[in-house]
């Protein structure tokens, strides 16, 4: 494995604690009303209920974070549903090139 400067960009400073990130206010949690929905330039548009999110296959990895902002926080273990579970279900057509994902508030990125 490369040395600890060898994986920090030029410019960067490692942080040790995980920073809050968050836009807006804090909603709350509800089980009951959350959703994930793909649509769009798919063959299969889906919905799952929270539950049925659950169920999908997860995995785990282990990598850096360099954020535009300057900071670094290195071997950060990362548990969830891979991007590629996902474009397996709903199937994205030819002509699809790009992703944005929409959560709360309208907040936006892709």
């Amino acid at each position: 494995m490369a040395g600890k400067k060898q994986r920090i960009p030029p410019n960067q400073r490692v942080i040790l604690k995980f920073p809050v990130l968050h836009v807006g206010s804090i909603p709350k949690f509800d089980p009951k009303t959350w959703d994930f929905m793909v649509e769009g330039l798919v063959k299969n548009p889906v919905r799952l209920t929270y539950e049925e999110f659950l169920k999908l296959p997860k995995v785990v990895s282990v990598s850096d974070f360099h954020c535009v902002t300057g900071w670094s926080k290195l071997d950060n273990r990362w548990e969830g549903v891979a991007f590629k579970t996902v474009s397996d279900l709903v199937k994205p057509l030819k002509e699809a090139r790009y992703v944005t994902v929409v959560a709360e508030e309208d907040y936006t990125t892709s």
